[in-house]
């Protein structure tokens, strides 16, 4: 028997399917305004563009968590089906959950579950590559074509580099579109189709060579095709499976314990439902926890749990991952968006790492994630003590309107009040707390991983 609460959580966020005569072009317009990959940034030497802004780091006010409870729990009135989190301020920690798993069955959401960490991957990546560079066998500013002269050969292959395609300025199309045919018109359909589908790295690669590009070289464009053509070069410098080796040297390195690439299409532990609205196409939301991840690869495969998420960024902050000189590289950044003259970007792109400013005025340095159904957010103070992941099962549930732009929704918004006042202690910088449920998202720094990543403009 389904519960009353279950009841009232489905109606409250089902989402009504806009007419399919206007489908293809406003979901691209709407992709494109949701995904920071595709928004022109800055022309920069990638080399050497300078290290992001960075707050004086004083003693935070310790977990308060009566109000972690509470704006988790807005997280959820304001349309999400279920979330949970893990809060850390050195040794004390807590951990909270919301909602439900199951809209279906009502079965309620619960802390520690394993999940579809999406992008996030690309910060693991990252390290491995940088682990390498440490080792003499990588150099960050030789060209691609130096270690995979059949995948990108001729021109592209000696100017883009190693460097560029980890912090997204190499201007390589996104594969995803490509290897979901039909993605736009038929979302359902095209996700029903390919839950087995398993897809060769190579093929990806393949795909996003091959798709148009949308922006210039050395301007930021986020892309999966980068990382998994970071993992294809691990691959053949190191002689392992690229996941392997993230496994044994990063993974098992920080000492995670429930982070994981899948080997099938199902996860080895407890897990939520994680419910694919794209935009109301897919109506009510469908549950894609149970599919072949082979399409993310070294770009977003890996499954892992809140807490340990904040242990991998502590630990990669606080310099026990890469030595100074990787730490600092990663660290370079670029503006991952194009600003007004003279305004500052509120999101900087390092190498699989970037660095935010929430608004109530603090940076912090993590990655965010998003797979079909699955949504993770992880984010740190600079010194590493204070972090906060996030992990939610409900994407593209926002409503479009008739040119493809997201309409007002409470959602937004009240994601970033909990992360906000998750890593600030609740006292923003003006001494005002942020809004749970605010009526729109203008203002908020934009998240960089919003899958599938529109083509064009």
């Amino acid at each position: 028997m389904r519960s009353t609460r279950s009841s009232r959580t489905t109606r409250a966020t089902r989402l009504t399917a806009p007419p399919l005569a206007r489908t293809t072009a406003v979901l691209a317009t709407a992709l494109l305004a949701l995904s920071v990959g595709v928004l022109p940034a800055q022309a920069a030497d990638a080399a050497g563009a300078p290290a992001a802004p960075t707050a004086a780091v004083h003693r935070l006010p310790a977990l308060d968590r009566a109000a972690l409870r509470s704006s988790l729990d807005a997280f959820h009135a304001a349309g999400m089906y279920g979330a949970f989190s893990a809060v850390r301020d050195g040794s004390e920690q807590w951990r909270g959950a919301t909602g439900v798993a199951d809209p279906a069955t009502g079965r309620p959401m619960a802390p520690d579950l394993e999940h579809r960490v999406g992008s996030i991957t690309k910060s693991f990546t990252a390290v491995a590559i940088l682990q390498q560079v440490e080792r003499g066998r990588i150099d960050l500013d030789a060209p691609v074509g130096r270690y995979v002269p059949d995948l990108v050969p001729g021109e592209r292959g000696q100017q883009v580099t190693v460097r560029m395609l980890l912090n997204h300025t190499s201007g390589i199309a996104d594969y995803v579109l490509s290897a979901f045919p039909g993605l736009l018109e038929n979302p359902g359909r095209t996700l029903d189709g390919n839950r087995l589908r398993h897809i060769a790295p190579e093929e990806l690669v393949r795909l996003g060579l091959a798709a148009p590009p949308v922006q210039e070289r050395g301007k930021f464009a986020y892309a999966n095709t980068n990382y998994v053509l970071a993992g294809l070069i691990l691959e053949r410098v190191t002689g392992q499976d690229p996941e392997a080796y993230i496994t044994r040297h990063v993974i098992r390195r920080a000492g995670l314990r429930h982070t994981y690439f899948p080997a099938a299409p199902s996860l080895k532990g407890p897990h939520a439902g994680m419910y694919e609205s794209f935009f109301g196409l897919i109506d009510p939301p469908r549950d894609y926890s149970t599919y072949d991840m082979s399409w993310a690869s070294t770009a977003g495969a890996l499954v892992s749990t809140t807490n340990d998420l904040n242990v991998f960024y502590r630990k990669l902050l606080t310099g026990k991952l890469l030595g100074p000189a990787a730490l600092r590289a990663m660290k370079t950044t670029v503006p991952a968006y194009e600003t007004a003259p003279g305004e500052e970007a509120a999101m900087r792109y390092g190498l699989g790492l970037y660095t935010l400013k929430m608004p109530s005025g603090g940076w912090y340095w993590g990655h965010d994630g998003a797979v079909f159904g699955a949504g993770t957010w992880s984010l740190a103070t600079e010194d590493g003590r204070r972090q906060m992941s996030v992990a939610y099962n409900l994407m593209k549930y926002q409503r479009l309107d008739e040119q493809g732009r997201p309409l007002p929704e409470p959602i937004t918004p009240a994601l970033y009040a909990f992360v906000d006042g998750a890593l600030s202690g609740g006292a923003p910088a003006d001494g005002q707390r942020p809004r749970s449920a605010a009526p729109s998202t203008a203002g908020l720094p934009p998240l960089v991983d919003r899958l599938p990543v529109a083509r064009g403009r």
